[in-house]
């Protein structure tokens, strides 16, 4: 039983999606739902990343292009792209991503720095990353992501 505790310490749900070719990761606790990405109103003078708002049962919601925000890039609108709606201190924010992947179990002690630069994203919005056997995981700072100012 103790070893059964020990390692649900160890290990964090990510949520996986697509940026581009990019496969990022968050922890899951920090999702509200995910959506597709509906009709939305321009904010004037906001940043270019942020697309827009949007009413989601009551809650005015800013949608992010999480790719523009990384430097990735526009993210295209597409039948596969979604909205990730994540909790943060100063309400509900929309992450517009290219593509949902999987829920993965990410053993925390394998879990590495990650680099300065993470293929042309920002290395400092990301808290690590995590090796699968096909794949790297970008694990992003999601409270960095939507504090930081560009």
């Amino acid at each position: 039983m103790e070893t059964a505790e020990k390692e649900n310490k160890d290990v964090i749900e990510l949520a996986t999606f697509f940026i581009g070719n990019a496969l990022c990761g968050m922890d899951i606790l920090m999702v509200q739902e995910i959506n597709k990405l509906n009709q939305m109103t321009k904010v004037p003078q906001a940043p270019d990343y942020v697309l827009g708002i949007l009413n989601l049962r009551g809650q005015i919601v800013t949608i992010i292009d999480l790719g523009k925000k990384l430097g990735l890039g526009k993210t295209d609108s597409s039948q596969d792209s979604r909205n990730i709606i994540v909790n943060s201190p100063g309400g509900h924010v929309g992450l517009l991503v290219n593509q949902i992947s999987d829920v993965v179990s990410a053993d925390t002690e394998r879990i590495e720095m990650p680099p300065a630069n993470m293929a042309g994203i920002q290395g400092d919005f990301f808290t690590g990353v995590y090796k699968t056997e096909k794949n790297l995981i970008g694990i992003l700072d999601i409270e960095k992501v939507l504090s930081s100012e560009d």
